[in-house]
């Protein structure tokens, strides 16, 4: 997963470098070739620095994969930045690991700032992947509505996923009744049932 985020970010740098923003990156606009080499295809929606904006913006995506890879401050009609290129290449690296979407479709609907700060992160870690709680904390930070809480850089980004942040590191996975209240009372129901037997058969 790492190899293909960090070569995303290799194309998104040389963009960024001649003031140009991608603003339509998601997989169907990824090529990879027989010797793992990717490429960035589709320019269509790319904006350069002063020139005018195309008529067709992110804030009325032709398509729904667009929407589900697009900044939130697409949709509140706002001119996008590095980040919100970088926000494109955290959702990719999101589902690179899950198979699932940071929001859900839930992104593309909140068009307003109220609507965007309701937006609930869901955790990529689940008891079936050995993903390191860091990393999660990464893509989390990646993934924020709000640009201005996101990485300010790529290279930010890609050091975070190779290098555990301290911060991330210091904060402990939540408890299994905030993760799993469901397993977390069957656990406890359990384990009051074998203490009942206990002491019955004793």
């Amino acid at each position: 997963m790492r190899g293909i985020v960090e070569q995303i970010a290799r194309g998104l740098r040389a963009f960024h470098r001649l003031e140009m923003l991608h603003q339509d990156l998601r997989p169907e606009n990824l090529l990879i070739d027989a010797g793992g080499t990717l490429k960035i295809i589709d320019f269509g929606s790319t904006r350069v620095a002063g020139i005018a904006e195309a008529a067709l913006t992110v804030e009325q995506p032709a398509l729904l994969g667009t929407a589900l890879y697009s900044a939130p401050e697409y949709f509140l009609g706002e001119h996008g930045s590095v980040r919100s290129d970088l926000y494109s290449l955290g959702v990719i690296a999101y589902q690179l690991l899950s198979g699932r979407f940071p929001y859900g479709t839930e992104v593309a609907r909140a068009k307003t700032a109220a609507a965007q700060r309701r937006l609930a992160y869901r955790s990529v870690l689940d008891d079936e992947r050995e993903i390191p709680a860091w990393i999660d904390d990464t893509l989390k930070k990646a993934l924020q509505p709000n640009p201005y809480r996101r990485y300010a850089e790529l290279s930010e980004f890609l050091y975070d996923l190779r290098h555990p942040s301290p911060g991330f590191l210091n904060k402990s996975r939540p408890p299994l009744m905030e993760r799993d209240p469901v397993l977390f009372w069957k656990g406890v129901s359990l384990a009051l049932s074998l203490a009942v037997v206990f002491l019955l058969v004793r």
